[in-house]
């Protein structure tokens, strides 16, 4: 086979991988907004569940799910940014640095319901916090550090040799070339990073529904239990409660998670444009 005809074939394949993709994710995405936009009207989004989610709206799962995501990446993503700084610019290859790499790979491939088990036996039960929002937070912190220690490592050491040079031949420490050239240079990973970590976090249901609980109720304190909507839309898929109300949630997660991806990258477009 010539050289030729292999590069076509090489990138035909690529080709149609790439719409077979595409193809799968609109057929996914648009059967659920097919069935649960209809659903989505004001009263939705703002009223609680009736009847154990067969009537009424989704919003304290609506508050549960920012509230258990927000606390999960607030507490994540400095850890793990400055775990990927210490690994990439403060240690040099060797021992130390490939244990934590693959402690990190490592607890990346657990399963979820093993970081649910870990949660409800430390978090709920062993520092009594029971089901809320802060046990569940805080275990999916735990699940989504190491995508964004990887990713925020990733980025870290993509960024040109010879900024870094630049900066100590002006005079700067390593602190100040760490902070003020790498880190905005390595900005765009280290926030796909976070976005992967948010959807995540919206998205989980298993390591959740043993440590933030299933109550309906809207949570008033962070010791409160409280129901995410991933949650709610397994208990009434699961449970046959109502199929409509499961999908106008499921639609409801769908446009979170792009909405909030939108916001992230238009804000990272008018950042780096600032700066270019």
């Amino acid at each position: 086979m010539s050289k030729d005809r292999a590069d076509r074939l090489a990138i035909t394949a690529l080709g149609l991988s790439g719409l077979l993709t595409g193809a799968l994710l609109t057929l996914i995405v648009g059967h659920v907004l097919a069935r649960g936009l209809p659903v989505i009207d004001a009263a939705f989004l703002l009223t609680a569940p009736e009847r154990m989610g067969r009537a009424g709206g989704i919003f304290p799962s609506v508050v549960g799910t920012l509230a258990v995501t927000a606390l999960a990446v607030a507490i994540a993503t400095p850890l793990g940014v400055m775990t990927a700084v210490y690994l990439a610019e403060y240690t040099r290859e060797g021992f130390f640095v490939r244990l934590c790499r693959f402690a990190t790979a490592a607890l990346a491939g657990i399963p979820s319901i093993i970081f649910g088990l870990f949660g409800f036996v430390l978090f709920v039960i062993r520092l009594g916090l029971g089901w809320s929002v802060l046990s569940g937070g805080l275990t999916l912190a735990i699940m989504i550090l190491p995508i964004i220690i990887r990713t925020a490592e990733e980025a870290i050491r993509a960024v040109p040799r010879s900024w870094r040079e630049i900066s100590y031949a002006l005079g700067g420490t390593r602190w100040q070339t760490v902070t003020r050239v790498v880190l905005p240079g390595a900005l765009p990973g280290v926030l796909t990073g976070v976005m992967l970590g948010v959807a995540r976090s919206v998205g989980e249901t298993a390591a959740v529904i043993l440590t933030a609980g299933t109550t309906l109720r809207l949570p008033r304190s962070p010791l409160d239990p409280v129901r995410t909507m991933a949650v709610h839309f397994f208990i009434l898929a699961r449970e046959g409660i109502s199929m409509d109300q499961a999908y106008g949630t499921a639609a409801v997660l769908i446009l979170l998670i792009l909405g909030v991806n939108f916001v992230a990258y238009w804000l990272l477009g008018r950042i780096t444009a600032r700066r270019g």
